[in-house]
């Protein structure tokens, strides 16, 4: 099941499929290693949505709502 990282619920889990942005957007989310295969749990949401704290290749990130919606993910189950 595809969808977007920014439409997870905290706990979840996924593999990143694709990054959908373009410019300063997609250059910024790859160089913090959000690249195709990589596995993304996401942590914590804010009260309103923005910004995002995820697990991401061993350390903790956070994202502005605007970027995880850029990131599509493939939903993985325990």
């Amino acid at each position: 099941m595809e969808k977007k990282l920014n439409e997870f619920k905290p706990g979840e889990r996924g593999v990143v499929l694709r990054i959908d942005g373009e410019g300063k957007i997609r250059r910024r989310l790859f160089d913090m290693g959000v690249t195709p295969g990589a596995e993304i749990v996401l942590r914590k949401l804010a009260p309103l949505g923005d910004p995002v704290e995820v697990t991401l290749r061993g350390y903790e990130l956070t994202l502005r709502k605007a970027e995880a919606s850029c990131v599509m993910m493939e939903v993985k189950h325990a």
